[in-house]
């Protein structure tokens, strides 16, 4: 039984990396504690194309599906390839301290919420009710929601281990798709605003040549040779072949 306990732990132990959410949770809570308690001065952020971008209470479902992209993805390169799974985090995590520290000198903030939702459905209960009353409209740039789906479409699409699978080329239009829906999400939702989201890309650029071009330049993330998806736990599913 130990043994056993042991081998799994063994196999798995490249999980290490996610400890780092016991720094990152700590610190963004502390600095949302302070911006809500008016402990710092807080720098509002607004561009003029925000005026111009309609609240969209549709926007609810793909904002909602990043917290289950992004999870699915590590899940994905976690079991498949460890270097993949290390280089998502460095990329993730590196990025998401950036924002952090940015935060911590530049705390910044929105109002662009409308003190009225413009229609009642369930869609605008959710957004109320739900994701206006637990993610408040501060350290907003660069917006960390924008910056952390379009890295992790980068590290699925770059994945070898992609090529396992027949339905690849569908599995990558269908996450490009819900990326462009996750980032406009933030807009129409009045999450964030144009700036929040321009800041966001430009990390997500930096951090991707910091990455990909430095971090892992000398890497080896080889291809499945030999792969048998029908075996893997992860997945299996899009390879099977129809009768």
């Amino acid at each position: 039984m130990w043994q056993k306990i042991k081998h799994e732990l063994n196999k798995y132990r490249h999980a290490w990396p996610l400890l780092y959410f016991c720094l990152y949770v700590p610190w963004f809570f502390l600095l949302e504690y302070c911006d809500n308690e008016h402990i710092r001065t807080i720098t509002y952020i607004h561009c003029p194309l925000d005026d111009l971008i309609p609240f969209n209470e549709w926007f609810i479902i793909p904002y909602f599906l990043w917290f289950l992209y992004t999870p699915a993805v590590f899940v994905f390169l976690f079991f498949h390839s460890k270097n993949e799974f290390y280089r998502i985090c460095a990329f993730q995590f590196t990025g998401m301290t950036v924002a952090l520290i940015i935060f911590t000198v530049f705390p910044t903030g929105l109002h662009l919420r409308p003190d009225v939702l413009p229609r009642d459905n369930i869609l605008t209960d959710l957004v109320q009710n739900l994701l206006y009353h637990a993610d408040t409209p501060t350290n907003v740039l660069p917006s960390i929601h924008v910056f952390g789906t379009i890295a992790t479409h980068i590290c699925l699409v770059k994945s070898p281990h992609m090529s396992a699978f027949t339905v690849r080329r569908h599995l990558k239009v269908f996450s490009g798709v819900l990326v462009v829906l996750i980032v406009l999400s933030t807009m129409f939702l009045k999450q964030h605003s144009v700036y929040d989201v321009l800041a966001g890309i430009a990390l997500t650029v930096v951090m991707y040549i910091v990455t990909f071009k430095i971090f892992f330049r000398n890497w080896e993330f080889p291809g499945p040779v030999g792969y048998d998806p029908d075996e893997h736990q992860v997945l299996f599913f899009l390879n099977k072949k129809k009768k």
